[in-house]
């Protein structure tokens, strides 16, 4: 089992940056794919960036393309999302994932682990 925990979240200005982060224990995740997803109040949860295991290949989704990226540390079992330029419309609760299936135009999280999710409010 892997237990996913996030951290980083909070209320931040538009135009502001935060890095999320996404602490794995239980077992390592080197061997995972890993994706960060969000949630906004009303809306599907949708992927916004995901990373192969060895780091190499990266998926971002065109809405945040150019503001956030994704990196890991298989070394500190964590991945980590920076999101820069943060407008209102990203508030939502970030989740991360391990497990899915990575390809150059998206992210499936078919099977694999879930965290519990960070809050992230941008104020305008």
């Amino acid at each position: 089992q892997v237990q996913l925990a996030e951290s980083g979240g909070g209320l931040v200005q538009a135009g502001g940056s935060r890095r999320l982060s996404c602490a794995a224990s239980g077992r390592t995740i080197n061997n995972y794919n890993m994706g960060w997803f969000r949630q906004a109040p009303g809306k599907e949860r949708e992927v916004v960036a995901a990373i192969s295991w060895s780091g190499t290949n990266t998926y971002i989704a065109d809405s945040v393309k150019g503001r956030f990226t994704i990196s890991r540390d298989n070394a500190k079992n964590t991945v980590y999302l920076q999101m820069n330029n943060l407008k209102p419309e990203d508030t939502a609760v970030y989740y991360c994932h391990a497990g899915g299936f990575l390809s150059s135009t998206s992210y499936v999280p078919s099977l694999g682990y879930w965290g519990q999710g960070t809050q992230v409010t941008v104020s305008s």
